[in-house]
């Protein structure tokens, strides 16, 4: 029991856990179906992996990244193994900015791009009449 592949005891007993990683913000998509880790990627769920399952690692769960979860709280989401459901969101950095206030800036900054967004429609429009294309 606890025993790494090569015969010592270098692995931590870790029967009734589940170490889910949640790597969807890593790397980058090839197409819309294939996503591919860089190395720095793949060194860092290797390395969290490793500090979760050896002996000494010193593992810690990260918000919106990795979460060590006994499997009575799996049961409790009857058996989902969704990492996202466990590892959460990372937390947001708060800028200080009180939400009904950054709510008023950006919607007035919102309605600025939109009325700009109206003019160049109408400035292209334009120049297409102006070559003899639309109407």
């Amino acid at each position: 029991m606890g025993e790494g592949r090569g015969g010592g005891e270098r692995l931590r007993d870790r029967r009734g856990q589940i170490l889910f990683i949640d790597a969807r913000k890593l790397g980058r998509m090839e197409d819309r179906t294939h996503r591919v880790f860089d190395d720095e990627h793949v060194d860092r769920i290797a390395g969290t992996y490793h500090a979760w399952r050896d002996k000494g690692g010193k593992y810690e769960d990260v918000a919106g990244f990795c979460k060590a979860t006994r499997t009575e709280e799996i049961a409790k989401h009857d058996f989902v193994l969704t990492p996202g459901r466990y590892v959460g969101a990372e937390e947001a950095e708060d800028d200080g900015e009180p939400f009904e206030q950054k709510m008023r800036r950006l919607t007035a900054k919102l309605e600025e791009q939109f009325a700009e967004g109206a003019r160049l429609e109408k400035e292209i429009r334009k120049n297409l009449r102006g070559l003899g294309y639309g109407a």
